[in-house]
């Protein structure tokens, strides 16, 4: 799988632009603040991460700045 290295910087940035906590995000996909620190950090880059990932992109329609 493709790293999503990109895609985690757009995720970490819209979440300290908008003042969203790892805690609050990880409690909407029901997963853990430990296990979304660890995917946003890229820590953790298997197929469900990635996958993760790019919902969150998908869901709040993440776009790059231009």
């Amino acid at each position: 799988m493709p790293e999503l290295l990109a895609g985690r910087e757009l995720v970490n940035e819209y979440l300290r632009d908008n003042h969203i906590s790892i805690t609050s995000l990880g409690a909407t996909y029901g997963k853990g603040r430990m296990y979304m620190a660890e995917v946003l950090s890229g820590k953790k880059k298997n197929p469900a991460a990635n996958q993760l990932i790019l919902k969150i992109i998908d869901d709040f329609q993440i776009r790059p700045k231009e």
